[in-house]
C-alpha cells in the first residue's frame, strides 16, 4: 500500500502545525499547480488533486486527529506503513480501519468537487479576511463579548458577536472559521481574523504580563515611609512604603498584574514619583525653611 504523506504534499515538515499554516501552504501550492496555469500538464493535475485531498483532511479537526495517529506510526517505522500493526496498536477493527483507509487513500470513489481537476472547475478555498477591533485593558483582563460589523465579499454588512478571551495581547488575532471570502466551486470559505488593538489606558501601562502604575508620594511620605491602599484591576492591597524611597524606584506587588491567558498573571509595579506642592501655606513655608536650616541632607554632594 502507498502511504500518502499529506504534510509532505503540502511541504510541511511536521504535524504540529496550525490551521493557518496549512492554509498558507495550500494557497501557495494551489496557485502553483492550478489547472488554469498548467494546461494539459498531467503531473500538475495529479499534484493539484493531492494538494486538495491533503487540505480536505488536514483542515478537518476529526480527520486530522485520526490521520496524525497514522502519520506518526508511519514515521516511526522509517516510512513503512503496516495497516495490520496500526490496527493492533490503536485497537481499530478491520471494518473501521477499512472505512478510515478509504477516506484517506481514495479506494472509494470521491464525488467531492474538491477533487475535480477540470479547467475553470477546480475547488478553491476562499481567501481569509482580516479586520481590527479596539478593546480596553479591562476588556482583555476580564474577557468580554463584542459585536463586530464588517462587509462581506458580496458587499453586504454583517454583524457577528465575538468573544474577547482573558489575557489576550495587543496585536494578537482571533480566528472566526468560515467567515472569510466564499470558496469557489464548493471550496470551503476562508476565515475571518480579527486583530486586537488595545487602547491606551489612563492608569496602567502594560509590560508583557506586568502592569505599571504611577504612585505619587509627598516629600514627607517618601522621607518617613507610610502605608498606602493601592487599587489594582480586581481589588485593593495595603502597601508599605519604606522610608527614604526615591522617585524612579519601583515597588512590586506579586500576581496583581495582567493575566497571561494561561491561568496565571504578572505583577503590579508601582512607579514612585515624589510630588512637590506647588503652593504652600504660611505654616508650611515656615516648616520647610526650618527644615532647610536644620537638615544635613545634601542631595548634590557628589555632583
Amino acid at each position: 500500500m502507498v502511504f500518502k504523506d499529506y504534510y509532505n504534499i503540502l511541504e510541511l515538515d511536521t504535524y504540529k502545525v496550525s490551521i493557518e499554516d496549512i492554509k498558507l501552504a495550500y494557497r501557495k501550492l494551489a496557485k502553483q499547480y492550478h489547472p488554469d496555469v498548467n494546461v494539459n500538464d498531467t503531473l500538475a493535475e495529479e499534484k493539484f488533486k493531492d494538494i486538495n485531498e491533503a487540505y480536505d483532511v488536514l483542515t478537518d479537526k476529526n480527520k486530522k486527529r485520526r490521520y496524525d495517529r497514522m502519520w506518526v506510526s508511519y514515521k516511526s517505522k522509517n516510512g513503512v506503513f503496516d495497516p495490520i500493526d496500526f490496527m493492533k496498536k490503536y485497537e481499530v477493527n478491520s471494518e473501521a480501519f477499512s472505512e478510515f483507509f478509504e477516506l484517506f487513500f481514495g479506494k472509494k470513489e470521491n464525488k467531492k468537487p474538491g477533487f475535480s481537476i477540470k479547467k475553470n472547475d477546480a475547488m478553491m478555498v476562499g481567501e481569509d479576511v482580516e479586520t481590527e477591533i479596539e478593546v480596553t485593558l479591562e476588556d482583555t483582563f476580564f474577557g468580554t463579548t463584542k459585536t463586530l460589523a464588517f462587509r462581506t465579499a458580496k458587499g453586504a454588512m454583517k454583524n457577528i458577536t465575538i468573544k474577547i478571551p482573558e489575557g489576550i495581547r495587543n496585536g494578537e488575532r482571533i480566528r472566526v472559521p468560515g467567515q472569510g471570502k466564499q470558496g469557489i466551486n464548493g471550496g470551503k470559505n476562508g476565515d475571518l481574523f480579527i486583530r486586537v488593538k488595545m487602547l491606551p489606558d489612563s492608569i496602567y501601562k502594560l509590560d508583557g504580563s506586568n502592569l505599571i502604575k504611577e504612585l505619587k508620594l509627598s516629600p514627607w511620605e517618601a522621607a518617613l515611609g507610610t502605608s498606602v491602599n493601592i487599587e489594582y484591576l480586581d481589588g485593593t492591597a495595603l502597601v508599605n512604603i519604606p522610608a527614604g524611597i526615591e522617585s524612579g524606584e519601583k515597588l512590586r506587588i506579586p500576581r496583581k498584574g495582567h493575566k497571561n491567558g494561561m491561568g496565571s498573571r504578572g505583577d503590579l509595579l508601582l512607579d514612585i514619583k515624589i510630588a512637590v506642592p506647588k503652593e504652600l501655606s504660611s505654616t508650611e513655608k515656615v516648616l520647610f525653611k526650618k527644615l532647610a536650616e536644620t537638615s544635613n541632607f545634601q542631595p548634590r554632594k557628589n555632583i
